[in-house]
């Protein structure tokens, strides 16, 4: 394949001594790119010296950065539902956005929000905080030549429906969507019958009356997809194994990525097994 392929990673977790043993591996097992985290987005804006050290890391083990995930979590996803944070949750945004066009980064996954859909906080309300935040975020985007990646997750906010009624509002080419294959599963149709984490979800913790399964979430997102995250899960819960110990049709998958007009890279988001199984994982896919 000629797209780049990027692996997420923990370098935010080791020290500067340890760091380069961790690129190393990456390197030893054929890996060529990784991805900014959340939480290596986060020492970045707190210490001004370490982009120059990273890169200078990466570049000699001959690893680059491709794409990026900013810093998630109640307050810091776009649907943010403290209005007294949310100026500085898009400032911290834009500090993101300017961070990776610095070190060569060109698509960032933000999360439209976890927070769930109540009867005091309904879809719709955090659909237009959603779009509040973008309004605010993409004339940035578009400076740093960023691309804003929003992502299907198993909630009713991040459904792919509602993500495509998101960018409707926003013809640019600076948003569009990261596809998440684990979350995709969980509301998939073939898990109707097995309780799982979407069901527990919907249901029981929002009380809503059934879950909107959805089978061609793919299909659906194409035309919009800029990256992606691919793990594998058996459809009980998000659980980012290795590509191919779960129950996804990994060829279908790839079939269609190859497709997307718009993507720029597929990243591994195995996050529990070695670099190894990682890398060996990856080799799979690209063989399918």
């Amino acid at each position: 394949m000629n797209i780049p392929i990027t692996f997420h990673n923990y370098l935010a977790e080791f020290s500067e001594k340890t760091r380069p043993f961790v690129m190393k591996e990456f390197a030893a097992n054929g890996a060529k790119h990784l991805i900014i985290s959340d939480q290596l987005f986060l020492q970045l804006m707190q210490d001004s010296t370490l982009a120059t050290k990273l890169m200078q890391e990466m570049a000699q083990e001959g690893l680059s950065f491709v794409d990026g995930h900013a810093p998630s979590g109640r307050l810091l996803d776009l649907n943010c539902p403290d209005l007294s944070f949310r100026s500085e949750m898009i400032n911290r945004h834009k500090m993101v956005l300017n961070i990776a066009a610095s070190m060569g980064v060109k698509t960032v996954t933000i999360h439209c929000g976890l927070d769930f859909v109540t009867k005091e906080v309904p879809l719709e309300t955090h659909v237009a905080r959603t779009k509040d935040a973008l309004e605010k975020l993409l004339d940035e985007a578009e400076k740093c030549g960023v691309i804003i990646a929003i992502e299907n997750i198993w909630t009713p906010n991040c459904h792919p429906d509602v993500l495509l009624d998101i960018k409707k509002d926003f013809p640019t080419d600076y948003l569009g969507f990261c596809y998440d294959s684990g979350h995709a599963n969980l509301l998939d149709k073939r898990h109707v019958n097995c309780f799982n984490q979407a069901q527990n979800d919907w249901m029981k913790i929002l009380n809503l009356p059934e879950v909107k399964w959805e089978d061609k979430a793919l299909e659906k997102m194409l035309p919009h997809v800029v990256s992606c995250h691919l793990h594998d899960n058996d459809g009980s819960c998000d659980q980012h194994r290795l590509i191919g110990t779960g129950n996804i049709d990994w060829k279908h998958i790839k079939i269609l990525l190859m497709q997307a007009p718009r993507l720029q890279c597929i990243q591994s988001e195995m996050a529990n097994d070695s670099i190894r199984e990682i890398c060996e994982a990856m080799n799979f896919f690209e063989a399918l």
